[in-house]
């Protein structure tokens, strides 16, 4: 699968990435060390809230989870299809993701728990937006199937069995870009605290309006 991703679709794979491990860095080191992008450990603190009898917590994290899931629906809404194609509203949906950045940094500030909600939503719409072909290659908010598709690649390898060079070269690609962002964040956050965040509310939404213009102007040339 991944020998039929275009090189565009690399590098934005790697950026979104990058973006997703900042926007997490700056949740998890500010607002009641609220991770915005790991739903496993979310959903396992979740258990643990209820078994505890915690209602506060257990309402907080499953408001996560649910952001998470109302920015996938989202971006469903925006893009209406699986399949990364030029062409497609990405532009639209990037923008959506800047502009909910932007709004969840005055919140994260003033303490309110819709900070963090409004951080989820922005990543769950940019991991639904970055899923294609068959058993979704590309997610940008998570790493653990990449560490998974890793491993089995190196397992194959000791065993002399075929190795997917290019789908493992994008899980390298993935986790690095992650971990950078994750490295910016944290040094952005020592310094900027939550107006960190506006540097991926840059990306994203310069990206988008970038990517809007291209997508106007191919549509001009093929309209006759």
């Amino acid at each position: 699968m991944a020998s039929r991703l275009a090189t565009w679709v690399w590098i934005g794979a790697a950026a979104l990435a990058c973006v997703a491990g900042m926007v997490n860095v700056v949740g998890y080191l500010g607002f009641e060390h609220q991770a915005i992008t790991h739903l496993t450990g979310t959903t396992s603190l979740l258990g643990a809230a209820l078994a505890q009898g915690n209602l506060r917590a257990g309402l907080q994290l499953a408001g996560m989870l649910l952001a998470f899931v109302l920015g996938a629906v989202l971006s469903g809404l925006l893009i209406k299809d699986s399949v990364l194609q030029l062409g497609r509203r990405y532009g639209v949906a990037l923008s959506f993701e800047a502009a909910l950045l932007v709004l969840a940094v005055p919140l994260f500030e003033q303490g309110y728990f819709a900070g963090p909600l409004l951080a989820a939503v922005a990543i769950g719409l940019q991991n639904a937006m970055a899923t294609t072909y068959s058993g979704a290659i590309i997610r940008t908010s998570h790493v653990s199937g990449m560490f998974t598709d890793l491993g089995i690649s190196i397992g194959h390898a000791l065993r002399g069995l075929p190795v997917d060079h290019r789908r493992l070269s994008l899980c390298l690609v993935i986790i690095s870009a992650f971990l950078a962002g994750g490295v910016m964040g944290a040094v952005l956050y020592g310094h900027w605290q939550y107006q960190a965040l506006y540097l991926p509310a840059v990306l994203t939404g310069t990206t988008g309006l970038i990517y809007g213009v291209y997508r106007h102007r191919q549509i001009a040339r093929t309209t006759p």
